[in-house]
Protein backbone atom coordinates (compact mmCIF):
# COMPACT_ATOMS: atom_id res chain seq x y z
CA UNK A 1 0.00 0.00 0.00
CA UNK A 2 1.58 3.18 -0.86
CA UNK A 3 1.93 6.37 1.80
CA UNK A 4 1.87 9.89 1.17
CA UNK A 5 4.76 10.94 3.67
CA UNK A 6 6.43 14.13 4.11
CA UNK A 7 9.99 13.58 6.23
CA UNK A 8 8.08 11.42 9.29
CA UNK A 9 4.58 12.57 8.97
CA UNK A 10 2.21 10.00 6.96
CA UNK A 11 -0.30 13.04 5.98
CA UNK A 12 -3.32 10.10 5.85
CA UNK A 13 -2.99 10.47 9.49
CA UNK A 14 -6.21 12.08 10.04
CA UNK A 15 -8.85 12.26 12.65
CA UNK A 16 -12.56 13.31 14.00
CA UNK A 17 -14.60 13.37 16.22
CA UNK A 18 -18.29 15.35 17.11
CA UNK A 19 -21.50 15.15 18.36
CA UNK A 20 -22.81 16.47 14.96
CA UNK A 21 -21.42 15.86 11.91
CA UNK A 22 -20.02 19.04 11.06
CA UNK A 23 -18.94 20.17 13.80
CA UNK A 24 -16.61 19.26 16.41
CA UNK A 25 -15.76 20.41 20.41
CA UNK A 26 -11.74 19.76 19.93
CA UNK A 27 -9.51 22.93 19.14
CA UNK A 28 -11.62 25.56 18.42
CA UNK A 29 -9.69 28.04 17.81
CA UNK A 30 -8.03 26.30 15.00
CA UNK A 31 -9.19 26.31 11.29
CA UNK A 32 -7.60 25.81 7.82
CA UNK A 33 -6.66 29.31 7.52
CA UNK A 34 -4.12 29.61 10.67
CA UNK A 35 -3.06 25.63 11.64
CA UNK A 36 -0.07 26.04 9.89
CA UNK A 37 0.97 29.45 12.20
CA UNK A 38 0.14 27.64 15.32
CA UNK A 39 1.96 24.60 14.70
CA UNK A 40 4.77 26.20 13.78
CA UNK A 41 4.71 28.50 16.93
CA UNK A 42 5.06 25.19 19.08
CA UNK A 43 8.58 23.94 16.81
CA UNK A 44 11.49 24.53 18.43
CA UNK A 45 15.08 24.19 17.64
CA UNK A 46 18.34 23.00 19.05
CA UNK A 47 22.39 22.72 18.39
CA UNK A 48 21.74 18.55 18.07
CA UNK A 49 18.57 17.69 16.58
CA UNK A 50 18.71 13.65 16.44
CA UNK A 51 15.94 11.70 14.49
CA UNK A 52 15.79 7.89 15.46
CA UNK A 53 14.79 5.19 13.36
CA UNK A 54 14.67 1.19 13.36
CA UNK A 55 16.35 -0.56 10.46
CA UNK A 56 14.48 -3.94 10.06
CA UNK A 57 15.16 -7.27 8.48
CA UNK A 58 13.15 -10.52 8.38
CA UNK A 59 12.52 -13.81 6.58
CA UNK A 60 9.73 -15.63 6.27
CA UNK A 61 7.60 -13.53 8.34
CA UNK A 62 5.01 -10.28 8.37
CA UNK A 63 5.16 -7.84 11.03
CA UNK A 64 4.14 -4.86 12.89
CA UNK A 65 6.03 -2.24 15.28
CA UNK A 66 4.54 -0.70 18.09
CA UNK A 67 6.57 2.45 20.08
CA UNK A 68 5.52 3.04 23.33
CA UNK A 69 2.43 0.97 22.53
CA UNK A 70 1.95 2.66 19.47
CA UNK A 71 1.58 1.55 16.10
CA UNK A 72 4.79 2.53 13.98
CA UNK A 73 5.21 0.40 11.10
CA UNK A 74 4.05 -2.69 9.68
CA UNK A 75 5.05 -4.94 6.93
CA UNK A 76 2.66 -7.14 5.04
CA UNK A 77 4.51 -7.04 1.40
CA UNK A 78 7.83 -8.60 2.92
CA UNK A 79 9.81 -5.90 2.02
CA UNK A 80 13.74 -5.38 1.81
CA UNK A 81 16.04 -4.47 4.68
CA UNK A 82 15.10 -0.75 5.11
CA UNK A 83 14.48 1.61 8.08
CA UNK A 84 11.64 3.60 8.98
CA UNK A 85 11.57 6.78 11.64
CA UNK A 86 10.05 6.75 14.99
CA UNK A 87 10.23 10.73 16.89
CA UNK A 88 6.74 10.88 16.09
CA UNK A 89 5.87 8.55 19.20
CA UNK A 90 8.91 9.35 21.13
CA UNK A 91 7.18 12.00 23.53
CA UNK A 92 9.99 12.79 25.77
CA UNK A 93 13.15 11.09 27.18
CA UNK A 94 13.74 8.06 29.12
CA UNK A 95 12.46 4.52 28.50
CA UNK A 96 11.24 3.15 25.18
CA UNK A 97 9.44 0.13 24.93
CA UNK A 98 9.37 -1.33 21.38
CA UNK A 99 7.09 -4.35 20.94
CA UNK A 100 6.73 -6.33 17.97
CA UNK A 101 4.33 -9.01 16.22
CA UNK A 102 5.06 -12.04 13.98
CA UNK A 103 2.74 -13.41 11.72
CA UNK A 104 3.22 -15.93 9.02
CA UNK A 105 3.76 -15.27 5.41
CA UNK A 106 0.89 -17.99 4.18
CA UNK A 107 1.77 -18.99 0.95
CA UNK A 108 4.09 -17.57 -1.52
CA UNK A 109 6.88 -19.42 -4.49
CA UNK A 110 8.77 -20.82 -1.32
CA UNK A 111 6.07 -22.59 -0.48
CA UNK A 112 2.53 -22.63 2.37
CA UNK A 113 3.75 -21.25 5.30
CA UNK A 114 1.19 -21.70 7.47
CA UNK A 115 3.22 -20.96 11.05
CA UNK A 116 6.08 -19.96 12.02
CA UNK A 117 9.14 -21.82 11.37
CA UNK A 118 12.43 -22.78 12.37
CA UNK A 119 13.97 -20.56 9.76
CA UNK A 120 11.74 -17.61 11.00
CA UNK A 121 14.11 -14.03 11.77
CA UNK A 122 13.59 -10.68 12.67
CA UNK A 123 16.26 -8.95 13.42
CA UNK A 124 15.76 -4.74 14.31
CA UNK A 125 18.42 -2.16 14.55
CA UNK A 126 17.87 0.85 16.58
CA UNK A 127 20.09 4.14 15.57
CA UNK A 128 20.01 7.87 14.62
CA UNK A 129 21.42 10.95 12.78
CA UNK A 130 21.31 14.16 13.72
CA UNK A 131 19.78 16.62 11.25
CA UNK A 132 22.42 19.45 12.72
CA UNK A 133 25.48 17.13 11.98
CA UNK A 134 24.82 16.78 8.53
CA UNK A 135 28.38 14.81 7.65
CA UNK A 136 28.11 12.85 10.96
CA UNK A 137 27.59 8.85 10.64
CA UNK A 138 24.57 7.21 12.14
CA UNK A 139 24.86 6.00 15.48
CA UNK A 140 23.91 2.85 16.59
CA UNK A 141 22.02 1.75 19.97
CA UNK A 142 20.69 -1.14 19.98
CA UNK A 143 20.90 -4.33 17.75
CA UNK A 144 18.24 -6.95 18.54
CA UNK A 145 17.18 -10.82 17.31
CA UNK A 146 14.28 -12.24 17.90
CA UNK A 147 14.87 -15.20 20.22
CA UNK A 148 16.23 -17.95 18.96
CA UNK A 149 16.86 -21.25 21.02
CA UNK A 150 19.92 -23.26 20.48
CA UNK A 151 19.72 -27.24 19.83
CA UNK A 152 23.12 -28.67 20.83
CA UNK A 153 23.92 -31.64 18.12
CA UNK A 154 27.56 -34.12 18.31
CA UNK A 155 30.61 -32.41 18.99
CA UNK A 156 30.84 -28.32 18.50
CA UNK A 157 27.60 -29.01 16.21
CA UNK A 158 24.37 -26.67 17.19
CA UNK A 159 21.95 -25.96 15.47
CA UNK A 160 19.48 -22.50 16.15
CA UNK A 161 15.87 -22.33 15.26
CA UNK A 162 13.14 -19.58 16.17
CA UNK A 163 11.46 -19.65 19.13
CA UNK A 164 8.06 -19.15 17.87
CA UNK A 165 8.16 -22.17 15.32
CA UNK A 166 5.01 -23.42 14.91
CA UNK A 167 2.81 -20.57 16.39
CA UNK A 168 0.56 -18.40 13.86
CA UNK A 169 1.44 -15.51 16.19
CA UNK A 170 4.59 -14.16 18.55
CA UNK A 171 4.65 -11.26 20.04
CA UNK A 172 8.42 -9.80 21.92
CA UNK A 173 9.53 -6.42 23.26
CA UNK A 174 12.84 -4.40 24.29
CA UNK A 175 13.29 -1.28 26.44
CA UNK A 176 15.82 1.50 25.04
CA UNK A 177 16.91 4.62 26.65
CA UNK A 178 16.88 7.62 24.35
CA UNK A 179 17.58 11.28 24.97
CA UNK A 180 15.20 14.20 22.69
CA UNK A 181 15.46 17.52 23.67
CA UNK A 182 11.62 18.38 23.40
CA UNK A 183 9.30 16.80 26.01
CA UNK A 184 5.83 16.57 24.29
CA UNK A 185 2.58 16.26 26.54
CA UNK A 186 0.38 14.11 23.90
CA UNK A 187 -3.69 15.00 24.72
CA UNK A 188 -4.39 11.44 26.00
CA UNK A 189 -1.95 11.61 28.23
CA UNK A 190 -4.43 10.99 30.82
CA UNK A 191 -6.94 9.40 29.63
CA UNK A 192 -9.55 7.14 30.73
CA UNK A 193 -8.14 3.28 30.40
CA UNK A 194 -10.61 1.97 28.17
CA UNK A 195 -9.96 -1.88 28.08
CA UNK A 196 -11.89 -1.17 31.85
CA UNK A 197 -15.29 -0.20 30.20
CA UNK A 198 -17.59 -2.85 28.68
CA UNK A 199 -15.91 -4.29 25.55
CA UNK A 200 -19.55 -4.53 23.47
CA UNK A 201 -21.12 -1.16 24.38
CA UNK A 202 -17.43 0.51 23.87
CA UNK A 203 -17.27 -0.98 20.26
CA UNK A 204 -20.51 0.22 19.44
CA UNK A 205 -19.65 3.66 20.61
CA UNK A 206 -16.36 3.68 19.00
CA UNK A 207 -18.40 2.24 15.60
CA UNK A 208 -20.96 5.53 15.78
CA UNK A 209 -17.85 7.77 15.84
CA UNK A 210 -16.02 6.63 13.01
CA UNK A 211 -19.44 6.96 11.18
CA UNK A 212 -19.18 10.67 12.46
CA UNK A 213 -15.52 10.52 11.00
CA UNK A 214 -16.85 9.49 7.78
CA UNK A 215 -19.36 12.08 7.31
CA UNK A 216 -16.72 15.10 7.90
CA UNK A 217 -14.53 13.85 5.51
CA UNK A 218 -17.16 13.11 2.79
CA UNK A 219 -18.27 16.50 3.47
CA UNK A 220 -14.93 17.90 2.91
CA UNK A 221 -15.28 20.55 5.94
CA UNK A 222 -11.60 21.50 5.93
CA UNK A 223 -11.89 23.92 9.17
CA UNK A 224 -13.40 20.79 11.20
CA UNK A 225 -10.31 18.40 9.86
CA UNK A 226 -7.70 20.72 10.75
CA UNK A 227 -9.45 21.26 14.40
CA UNK A 228 -9.51 17.48 14.09
CA UNK A 229 -5.75 16.97 12.74
CA UNK A 230 -4.12 19.47 14.92
CA UNK A 231 -3.05 17.43 18.05
CA UNK A 232 -1.78 14.96 16.29
CA UNK A 233 0.23 16.62 13.90
CA UNK A 234 1.26 19.22 15.89
CA UNK A 235 3.18 16.34 17.95
CA UNK A 236 4.37 14.99 14.54
CA UNK A 237 6.21 18.04 13.34
CA UNK A 238 7.51 19.02 17.00
CA UNK A 239 9.15 15.61 16.95
CA UNK A 240 10.40 16.04 13.67
CA UNK A 241 12.10 19.85 14.37
CA UNK A 242 10.21 20.60 11.34
CA UNK A 243 10.69 24.32 9.38
CA UNK A 244 8.17 26.09 8.41
CA UNK A 245 8.11 25.08 4.46
CA UNK A 246 7.76 21.49 6.09
CA UNK A 247 4.69 22.19 7.76
CA UNK A 248 3.02 24.11 5.25
CA UNK A 249 3.78 21.24 2.72
CA UNK A 250 1.99 18.54 4.99
CA UNK A 251 -0.96 20.64 5.38
CA UNK A 252 -1.04 21.54 1.82
CA UNK A 253 -0.41 18.17 0.86
CA UNK A 254 -3.40 17.19 2.99
CA UNK A 255 -5.46 19.66 1.84
CA UNK A 256 -4.66 18.72 -2.08
CA UNK A 257 -5.06 15.05 -1.88
CA UNK A 258 -7.75 14.76 0.36
CA UNK A 259 -10.23 18.18 0.58
CA UNK A 260 -9.58 19.34 -2.69
CA UNK A 261 -9.08 15.75 -4.05
CA UNK A 262 -11.75 13.81 -5.49
CA UNK A 263 -11.69 10.21 -2.94
CA UNK A 264 -14.25 7.73 -2.05
CA UNK A 265 -14.24 7.40 1.61
CA UNK A 266 -15.37 3.73 2.09
CA UNK A 267 -17.47 2.28 4.32
CA UNK A 268 -16.71 1.02 7.38
CA UNK A 269 -16.42 -2.63 7.55
CA UNK A 270 -14.13 -6.17 8.28
CA UNK A 271 -12.75 -4.63 11.65
CA UNK A 272 -11.97 -5.69 15.08
CA UNK A 273 -11.68 -2.97 17.79
CA UNK A 274 -7.74 -2.95 19.13
CA UNK A 275 -6.24 -0.17 22.26
CA UNK A 276 -3.08 1.05 22.05
CA UNK A 277 -1.25 3.41 24.82
CA UNK A 278 -1.67 0.89 27.06
CA UNK A 279 -5.50 1.16 26.98
CA UNK A 280 -5.55 5.02 26.48
CA UNK A 281 -6.19 4.92 22.97
CA UNK A 282 -8.98 2.93 20.52
CA UNK A 283 -9.25 1.68 16.84
CA UNK A 284 -11.27 -0.30 14.82
CA UNK A 285 -8.72 -2.20 12.69
CA UNK A 286 -9.02 -4.62 9.91
CA UNK A 287 -9.25 -7.60 10.24
CA UNK A 288 -7.01 -9.22 7.87
CA UNK A 289 -8.92 -10.05 4.66
CA UNK A 290 -8.25 -7.32 2.70
CA UNK A 291 -4.39 -7.51 1.90
CA UNK A 292 -4.13 -3.91 0.72
CA UNK A 293 -4.93 -2.81 3.76
CA UNK A 294 -4.29 -5.45 6.33
CA UNK A 295 -3.23 -4.16 10.04
CA UNK A 296 -4.30 -0.50 9.57
CA UNK A 297 -7.18 1.73 10.38
CA UNK A 298 -10.48 0.21 9.24
CA UNK A 299 -11.51 3.71 8.10
CA UNK A 300 -9.91 4.12 4.54
CA UNK A 301 -10.31 6.31 1.27
CA UNK A 302 -9.44 5.64 -2.50
CA UNK A 303 -7.61 8.22 -4.46
CA UNK A 304 -10.12 8.53 -7.81
CA UNK A 305 -7.39 11.04 -9.28
CA UNK A 306 -3.73 12.41 -9.62
CA UNK A 307 -0.41 11.31 -8.68
CA UNK A 308 -2.16 8.71 -6.27
CA UNK A 309 -4.72 7.17 -8.85
CA UNK A 310 -6.77 4.80 -7.42
CA UNK A 311 -4.92 3.99 -4.03
CA UNK A 312 -6.28 2.91 -0.92
CA UNK A 313 -4.98 4.98 2.10
CA UNK A 314 -5.91 4.10 5.75
CA UNK A 315 -7.48 7.36 7.21
CA UNK A 316 -5.10 7.19 10.58
CA UNK A 317 -6.55 8.42 13.91
CA UNK A 318 -6.86 7.05 17.92
CA UNK A 319 -10.03 7.90 19.91
CA UNK A 320 -9.52 8.13 23.62
CA UNK A 321 -11.81 9.82 26.59
CA UNK A 322 -10.38 12.47 28.60
CA UNK A 323 -11.11 11.65 32.79
CA UNK A 324 -14.46 12.64 34.04
CA UNK A 325 -15.85 12.93 30.14
CA UNK A 326 -18.15 11.01 27.91
CA UNK A 327 -17.60 12.08 24.78
CA UNK A 328 -14.18 10.62 22.74
CA UNK A 329 -11.72 13.04 21.63
CA UNK A 330 -9.22 12.15 18.77
CA UNK A 331 -5.56 11.95 18.69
Amino acid sequence: MKKLIIGTIIITSFMACSQNKKQTMQNPNINAGNIVEEIVKQVKHYPSEKIYKIRHENDLCYYEILLNDIPVFRNYDNNVPDAFEINNSIFKSGKQTITYRMYPVGKNEEGNYSTLVDDTKLKLMVKSYDEKAATAKDVVYKEYDAPQIEEKGTGNYSKFKFAGAGKTYYEGKFDINIDVPYTLNPSFENAQDLRKINSKELEAKVLKEYQKIREIYVSKEKDEIAKLTYDRLKDDLVADYATEAKVKAAWNQLNDVIIKGEVDILPVKNYKMQFFANGKLVALYTDGTNPEIRGGNALVCKIKSGEFKNSIFEIKHFLYLPKGETEFKVY
